[in-house]
């Protein structure tokens, strides 16, 4: 998936800008990186979560914090009839953190929370609903109380525990734009074919390479290797057929592209550290 440059518009005088997000062009913007910082906020919905070489599914009270230059997007899959795409995204401008500012004692957490923001960090569901109301309040308050408001809210977000990092090893967007159509190649084939049997040799042949080559080209670029990001994509459909259906686990694993049970169940407790039971089981907790 090819990565676009997205210009983020500001106010000259602004340090940051809060938008809500009501509808689905506007939730649903292509993979896309900016020199800002982003935190997005999304009350409710669900879909699937792509921040650099990661890919999750998200639920209501997904609340994410993304570094500059760090590709993301989020893919709504909520039926349209019952919910529409409503989402709170704060960008922060790159002199929000001028050194002057940022380097002093006072802001020594917040700082340290941003510069961990280039491995993206996902807050847990708790944390989120703690800081709900000031996310929302944030879209009506006048410049000063905003900015203010906003400080307390990366402090508070500075000092949580309940957090995951979504880029381990890191990841920087390769602005280089063959590398990038040659991902975004790979990415449409996956969606297409992730329920058939896919050989490293039908992928290369996408973009042009031998089987050989295109694997060192997607591990450097994508830091995990092409079947780990393939198995990962397979999960992550898995996850929302064990949501939104009734299906046993066996149909849910060939028709998440997999063509063995046992194989099924290993990756899905490598990615999900739970067996697919009982993620339904979590699931069903979660929204009693």
């Amino acid at each position: 998936m090819k990565p676009n440059y997205k210009p983020i518009p500001f106010v000259e005088s602004n340090l940051f800008n809060v938008v809500s997000q009501e509808n689905k062009k506007e939730f649903d913007y292509p993979w896309h990186y900016h020199k800002e910082y982003e935190l997005i906020y999304i009350p409710a919905g669900q879909g699937l979560r792509y921040v650099g070489n990661s890919i999750e599914n998200y639920f209501n009270d997904d609340l994410v914090l993304v570094g500059p230059n760090l590709p993301h997007c989020w893919i709504d899959e909520t039926n349209q009839e019952k919910s529409t795409p409503n989402a709170i995204v704060i960008y922060l401008k790159e002199e929000f953190c001028d050194k002057t500012w940022m380097q002093s004692y006072e802001f020594t957490t917040i700082r340290n929370l941003l510069e961990l923001s280039g491995k993206g960090i996902k807050f847990s569901p708790s944390v989120a609903n703690q800081l709900k109301d000031k996310c929302l309040k944030l879209t009506k308050l006048p410049p000063l109380q905003k900015l203010i408001l906003l400080i307390e809210v990366l402090q508070e977000l500075s000092q949580a525990t309940e957090y995951s990092l979504l880029c381990e090893q890191g990841f920087s967007c390769e602005l280089n734009n063959f590398h990038n159509e040659r991902i975004n190649t790979v990415y449409k084939y996956i969606d297409a074919h992730y329920q058939e049997k896919i050989s490293l040799s039908d992928v290369a042949a996408q973009v042009y390479m031998s089987p050989e080559y295109f694997s060192r080209f997607f591990s450097k670029v994508m830091k995990k290797s092409f079947f780990e990001f393939l198995n990962e994509y397979k999960i992550s459909k898995a996850c929302k057929l064990l949501i939104d259906t009734d299906k046993q686990i066996g149909e849910i694993c060939y028709d998440s592209g997999f063509e063995s049970i046992p194989f099924f169940y290993r990756q899905f407790k490598k990615f999900k550290n739970c067996q697919p039971k009982q993620y339904r089981i979590n699931h069903l907790k979660a929204l009693n």
